[in-house]
């Protein structure tokens, strides 16, 4: 695992276990494979706080900055079936 791999594994560690049960898996299975652009607003991704990301990734708000918008979009079409 290179170190920018390391890294944001530990920044997908977040304080709430429904984010942990998403970011994780994702970490594991898919951010090696992302394009640079997409590891960059993954990065972005992590600045935010946890209430923000949990609104975003239960599908509950859509993040109003596009980038961001994007990889959240990743992340969830990580999770879907097939």
């Amino acid at each position: 695992m290179d170190e920018d791999s390391k890294r944001m594994r530990w920044a997908s560690r977040r304080g709430m276990l429904e984010l942990d049960l998403v970011l994780a898996p994702f970490m594991d299975e898919h951010y090696a494979g992302l394009p640079e652009a997409d590891r960059g607003r993954y990065r972005a991704l992590m600045r935010c706080e946890d209430q923000q990301l949990y609104a975003w990734l239960m599908r509950r708000e859509q993040p109003d900055d596009a980038d961001l918008a994007a990889i959240v979009a990743v992340i969830l079409a990580s999770r879907e079936p097939g």
